[in-house]
């Protein structure tokens, strides 16, 4: 159906440039798209709002009009002087399952920004350049409509609905429908939760705090204080601009990391293991996969939790999700714990100092640099992430 969406925009905008973010298909969408006249982005498949934000930095400056590629039908009326956001509402409902999403999805909106949505999942959408700059990069997914929705209505912009006469392909009640709603359902609920951006420049649900289930309150008291930092950072990065600045997250982890792992150890070795051990993955959660994987290499010999690791591994390296500074830290202080266990007295010095050293590297360079340098390490680094 993409040629004819495309054929219709373009007779539709005769001066709008058409952009297709072809969102990793695996038949001719992305040549047909081409042949009907559409710049096309190809991409490996992410996600929807992942496609999105990729081709919102790809589309020239101004106003901005959002479709599906299955849409049909005249879109002129969501372009409205004096409204920043206007979503489509279609004025005769096809298809679709029992609402389930649908009624989460305005609830959620009503809740996180107080506005009253009818379509609350339409991708139909016209944005000023103030609702673009407030709304890109979108949530990851099919949550991003529902976060473009409160983020533009936090920013006190003017969001409208306008009904119009549209069509697109329905999805039925039938497995695979009832399959892509609970996967609406899914983003949704993430998409209004604590969101992070990737070195990409794509904006991901933070997931990591999760691990602060894995193994007791030490643990989940980590993952707080990471979910602090993902929350309310500033631009500080590293000990010493922290420590400048004073009051940061960074200084409440600083301080609050070690107490816990001193809490929990009653020992000075411990308090510094699990600091400095928390501080470690999370110099490395710089790129996707990356401090999974080193906790999964470290996890194996100390004895530590490898279910948490190994269920976020994928999202993580297909750039669906985001560990944080709360998975980083919370997986990395798990470490440090069991190092406490497993290691004699002097075995734990012994990686207080190889810690310490790491740490110190970090500060001086790029730890991502050295690894991408290193032939053996870069290899197992880019393993099993996209391009």
């Amino acid at each position: 159906m993409i040629a004819t969406t495309v054929a219709a925009l373009r007779q539709g905008f005769p001066e709008a440039e058409v952009i297709v973010a072809d969102d990793g298909s695996r038949d001719r969408t992305a040549d047909a798209a081409e042949e009907a006249g559409a710049l096309v982005l190809r991409l490996p498949r992410r996600g929807k709002g992942q496609a999105l934000s990729a081709a919102e930095r790809a589309a020239p400056p101004g106003r901005l009009l959002l479709a599906d590629a299955d849409i049909s039908g005249p879109l002129a009326g969501l372009l409205e002087d004096g409204v920043d956001l206007n979503v489509a509402v279609f004025a005769e409902r096809v298809g679709g399952g029992f609402g389930v999403a649908k009624r989460v999805a305005r609830n959620l909106i009503r809740v996180l920004a107080g506005v009253e949505a009818r379509e609350p999942l339409s991708g139909q959408r016209a944005l000023s350049p103030a609702a673009r700059a407030r709304c890109f990069p979108v949530a990851a997914g099919f949550g991003c409509e529902v976060r473009m929705t409160i983020d533009a209505a936090r920013a006190g912009l003017r969001v409208r609905e306008v009904e119009l006469t549209l069509r697109h392909r329905p999805t039925g009640r039938d497995l695979g429908g009832f399959v892509h709603r609970a996967r609406q359902l899914r983003d949704t609920v993430y998409a209004c939760g604590p969101l992070g951006i990737n070195f990409r420049g794509l904006r991901l649900p933070l997931v990591g705090w999760k691990a602060g289930f894995t193994d007791g309150p030490a643990v989940a008291a980590v993952a707080a204080l990471g979910l602090a930092d993902d929350l309310w950072s500033g631009p500080e990065r590293g000990f010493h601009a922290h420590l400048r600045s004073g009051r940061t997250t960074g200084v409440l982890k600083l301080i609050g990391i070690p107490t816990v792992g001193l809490l929990a150890t009653r020992r000075l070795s411990g308090a510094l293991l699990v600091g400095l051990a928390a501080n470690a993955l999370n110099q490395l959660d710089t790129r996707p996969g990356r401090a999974l994987k080193a906790y999964l290499a470290a996890a194996l010999p100390l004895d530590a939790p490898v279910g948490i690791a190994v269920l976020l591994l994928p999202y993580d390296l297909r750039e669906m999700a985001m560990l944080g500074d709360a998975g980083s830290n919370a997986l990395g202080a798990l470490l440090g714990l069991n190092s406490v266990e497993r290691f004699t007295g002097r075995g734990r010095w012994v990686a207080i100092g190889a810690l310490a050293g790491f740490t110190l590297l970090g500060e001086r360079t790029s730890i991502g640099t050295l690894i991408e340098r290193t032939p053996g390490l870069a290899w197992i680094d880019r393993l099993g992430r996209r391009a």
